[in-house]
């Protein structure tokens, strides 16, 4: 190592340790103006089984493939198929009077479709 590297790292922790001291991590007490916080209440938790936030997956085993279907509120919207051997795909439906769509290895181009109101 070098002297000049030597004496840069002793001006590096000589200045880390001047500014150490102007400015303390820990203060000793709180400031006398702080006020408590509100209290927070604990999250809605469900009742039911069936959450409505939560899918639910159903698994079907098939000769040479594991099918998963993803329902919320009873209706289908997503499967993943996935092959004995090879990649698992997924298949989505495109909207509600759409098909399906297939998003494997070479996923097609998906436009994004969002839901603003419904009547």
């Amino acid at each position: 190592m070098h002297k000049n590297n030597k004496v840069n790292i002793w001006k590096s922790l000589l200045l880390l340790a001047a500014i150490t001291v102007q400015f303390p991590v820990f203060a000793k007490e709180p400031p006398p103006n702080l006020q408590p916080l509100e209290d927070i209440p604990p999250p809605i938790i469900s009742s039911d089984d069936n959450p409505a936030d939560e899918p639910q997956i159903t698994i079907i085993k098939k000769k040479g493939e594991t099918v998963e279907e993803y329902r919320i509120n009873g209706q289908l919207y997503m499967l993943k198929v996935t092959p004995e051997h090879g990649v698992p795909y997924y298949m989505h439906k495109e909207d509600q009077n759409g098909g399906w769509l297939m998003d494997g290895p070479t996923q097609p181009l998906s436009i994004p479709k969002w839901t603003i109101f419904r009547f």
